[in-house]
């Protein structure tokens, strides 16, 4: 009997101890299902969402490039990269040739803010900022540098530099800032990254002289309203009136950042003001000098229109129309007030020409 017992005993505790694996085998296979769920669950949600995963990561590496050192140039020669030529001087390129050539930028020289090639900045264009820091071709980006903390209190608050493109039609956006002690001042440095469309087309007509006084050439001025500097490719002109109509597409040239650009009937004669360039726009006909009109002294239309490479036709940027209810004497320019460039109310008529000065 006491034998008996004992085998009992033994068969109990066995199957005790299979229930227990039992259970922690359908336990755990539990657990592992329901990790697998709410990973699945989480990615749908949006957490870890591929796609803003890699706008946080450009955000951030984008920003390390700027920051980390002094950056380079490569310039092309016959469509070719000349590394013979490469140099980390890229703040003392022209503008032109930053756009043709390979560009990593760089604003630190040995471990603090470098000035002359954050104002340089302005000299290179919205798609080669985002081609040197990383960014893929669908990504845009806006860069502001301004000044934290200062001892000078007027200084406080003061941006350095902005440009690039508003986030107001992207679904993702990621932010990366850094910051810098300079003397006695704070800067940041911050980098949006975003999904938006094209980068900001911001060039405007600001001011245009059909009647110039002494015989002197017609003129338009037009301006970057961008940071960052933009093609003049695709660009045109359109002017229709009693001299009749002509257009002229640009496909060179580069505007820089909130840099003024003068096209002129005659660039040598031409008064410049603070224009970084005057373009020639009298051997073709399409703007006068002295007795030659150009533009309509009495009517006439003046339109800036850009279109997208592959595009036959562009779409209207400014549009302005002048008539003899205007009284436009000798002399008189048109003048943008800063409204809407395609709305009449938004010109005005100014006795006082200022080429090159907005």
């Amino acid at each position: 009997m006491r034998a008996r017992r004992c085998a009992d005993g033994n068969l109990g505790d066995n199957q005790g101890v299979v229930a227990v694996v039992e259970f922690l085998s359908a336990f755990t296979l539990f657990l592992m299902i329901l990790t697998a769920f709410m990973s699945l669950a989480q990615l749908e949600l949006g957490s870890n969402n591929p796609k803003t995963d890699l706008i946080d990561r450009a955000a951030v590496e984008g920003l390390e490039r700027l920051t980390d050192g002094e950056g380079w140039f490569v310039p092309v020669v016959d469509e070719t990269r000349d590394y013979a030529n490469a140099t980390s001087n890229w703040h003392q390129v022209s503008p032109e040739s930053l756009y043709s050539g390979y560009l990593q930028p760089g604003i630190v020289s040995d471990g603090i803010l470098d000035y002359n090639r954050i104002t340089a900045l302005s000299n290179v264009s919205i798609e080669g900022m985002a081609s040197g820091l990383g960014l893929d071709s669908d990504m845009q980006l806006r860069l502001l540098i301004k000044v934290e903390s200062s001892n000078n209190i007027s200084r406080e608050g003061m941006t350095i530099f902005e440009g690039g493109s508003d986030r107001n039609t992207a679904s993702i956006s990621s932010y990366s800032s850094r910051t810098f002690t300079d003397a006695d001042e704070v800067i940041s440095v911050s980098l949006e990254v975003h999904d938006g469309g094209s980068p900001p087309k911001m060039l405007r007509i600001t001011e245009f002289s059909p009647r110039p006084a002494n015989n002197g050439p017609e003129w338009i001025e037009v301006q970057n309203q961008n940071g960052f500097a933009l093609s003049l490719y695709g660009w045109s002109f359109e002017r229709t009136g009693t001299t009749g109509s002509m257009s002229f597409l640009y496909t060179e040239g580069v505007v820089p950042g909130g840099g003024i650009v003068l096209f002129s009937g005659d660039p040598l004669v031409q008064e410049r003001g603070n224009a970084s360039i005057v373009y020639d726009l009298g051997y073709n006909g399409f703007l006068g000098i002295g007795s030659i009109d150009g533009l309509s002294d009495s009517s006439g239309r003046l339109k800036l229109l850009f279109a997208e490479k592959g595009r036959s036709s562009g779409s209207e940027v400014c549009s302005v129309e002048w008539n003899p209810s205007m009284q436009l004497l000798l002399n008189n320019t048109i003048i943008w007030n800063g409204g809407l460039p395609y709305k009449q109310t938004s010109w005005n008529v100014s006795s006082t020409p200022t080429p090159g000065q907005v």
